[in-house]
């Protein structure tokens, strides 16, 4: 079975984080997911982090944190998350592949209909803020 390795961004900006939704043209269509993308042979994670948001969005990003990475098994893929906590100097953004993308508090963000392969990191992140205040 194939396995993809893919970073995802958590992008915070006043309090809001960035979820965007999958065109119907993707594969997993219409679910809600943390932006980012694959991670091409002998690149950094975190500089694929900031390429995939830059093609995906056309958004500049800094990472604040890590998360643990995840991992999922699909039908037909597997499929390892590396989660990144980054910070957005703006809220405006493009979408260059995405169906649409919202910006909403935290605790807003489980009214989204999820890729499955990103509630374990939504999870790490709810408990990753929980832990800081």
């Amino acid at each position: 079975m194939k396995h993809i390795h893919v970073t995802c961004a958590i992008i915070e900006q006043n309090g809001l984080v960035l979820a965007a939704r999958r065109s119907s043209s993707m594969n997993l269509p219409l679910k809600w997911e943390f932006p980012g993308g694959k991670i091409r042979a002998g690149e950094d994670p975190g500089d694929c982090l900031k390429r995939e948001i830059m093609e995906e969005l056309d958004l500049e990003v800094d990472i604040a944190d890590q998360l643990s990475p995840s991992t999922h098994t699909y039908p037909d893929f597997i499929v390892t998350l590396y989660p990144f906590i980054c910070k957005a100097e703006t809220s405006r953004y493009n979408l260059a592949e995405h169906a649409e993308a919202v910006w909403l508090s935290p605790d807003e963000l489980f009214s989204l209909d999820w890729a499955e392969a990103d509630l374990p990191v939504l999870d790490a992140y709810l408990g990753w803020l929980e832990r800081r205040s």
